[in-house]
């Protein structure tokens, strides 16, 4: 049970833990400072995250390098257009008693019996094995052969896609994407991490990460985000901006009724408050503010608004549309 003297004593502890994690991540990553905070700030959140970037940029590396600063248990599934959900979840399998001939059924637990499941190339699977993500991130449970298991805590999926190939590809439905809270895209490195990387890794070994964050001392880190006030007028903002990214809705300018073929539904308001309460958290701060709202919003909300036609005739994503909402909607 986590009580309030577990959650003060974490508060005490949290700029330490903080800053050896960060060290420890170092260990294994050069640069993307920013998307390494994301996904610390999703685990806060209690919250799964959908890494996008192309191939080279250390997406997999990222995450298991992460998963190492954890005393969590960690399994990797490589999404293959083979894949069967049975693959992911498990399945029931027959034993039989070698002296009696006695047959009998027994669950083998897939993959997704771990804390941190690292969901590889997820774009790659079919829809019907993607799907049998679905019932694990929102409900913590698992339904095989007619029983639910329960998944222990904490769980997180960290999922990796390439959003340029399309052949033999397979885009997650908007259900799907809706399940991560947080869609971060790793980019290029800048010209000097780029150099002091590619040194490091064409060297000697690097010293691997240790695990500085027990799975304990993260469900408190968690209750702590979850207590940590949010003003109701950031409250307010973070709703103003995914309504006005609908376009059905009065608050939805004419610009964004043009390119926005489905906007943000609340679950991306809650993500917005929830991501917000990690990254003050992280930076020491009180209570949210609305410039934690603003930075958290372009992955909090790209992969929730569905650009139209007419955005893409004009080379515009969704990415176009959060920095015209931010700029346009009035706090």
């Amino acid at each position: 049970m986590i009580t309030q003297e577990k959650v003060e004593d974490a508060l005490g502890r949290l700029n330490e833990t903080r800053d050896r994690l960060m060290a420890e991540i170092r260990k294994g990553i050069t640069g993307q400072e920013e998307v390494i905070e994301q996904l610390i700030v999703s685990m806060l959140a209690r919250g799964h995250c959908l890494l996008t970037g192309i191939p080279g940029l250390g997406k997999t590396l990222l995450v298991k390098t992460l998963s190492r600063c954890l005393t969590l248990e960690f399994k990797r599934i490589q999404f293959t257009p083979d894949l069967m959900p049975a693959d992911v979840l498990g399945s029931e399998v027959v034993d039989e008693d070698p002296a009696s001939g006695r047959k009998s059924f027994r669950f083998a637990a897939g993959p997704i019996f771990s804390n941190v499941v690292l969901a590889d190339e997820i774009n790659r699977t079919p829809p019907k094995t993607q799907a049998a993500l679905l019932e694990a991130m929102e409900e913590g449970q698992v339904t095989v052969a007619g029983q639910t298991r329960r998944l222990d805590s904490p769980f997180f999926v960290l999922a990796t896609q390439n959003p340029i190939e399309l052949e033999g590809t397979y885009p997650l439905p908007e259900a799907q994407l809706d399940r991560f809270l947080l869609n971060p895209v790793i980019r290029y490195l800048s010209m000097e991490d780029e150099i002091r990387m590619v040194g490091e890794t064409t060297g000697t070994a690097r010293p691997d990460p240790d695990a500085v964050l027990s799975g304990e001392d993260l469900l408190v880190f968690q209750e702590l985000t979850r207590q940590l006030p949010a003003p109701e007028t950031v409250i307010a903002y973070a709703v103003a901006l995914s309504s006005a990214s609908r376009p059905q809705s009065e608050t939805c300018d004419e610009w964004t009724r043009k390119r926005v073929r489905w906007g943000a539904g609340s679950r991306g308001a809650q993500a917005l408050i929830l991501a917000s309460k990690a990254k003050a958290l992280l930076a020491g701060r009180p209570n949210v503010s609305r410039e934690d709202v603003k930075a958290m919003a372009p992955s909090a909300l790209r992969h929730r608004i569905l650009p139209s036609f007419f955005a893409d005739s004009e080379g515009l994503d969704s990415d176009d549309v959060i920095a015209h909402l931010i700029e346009s909607v009035n706090p």
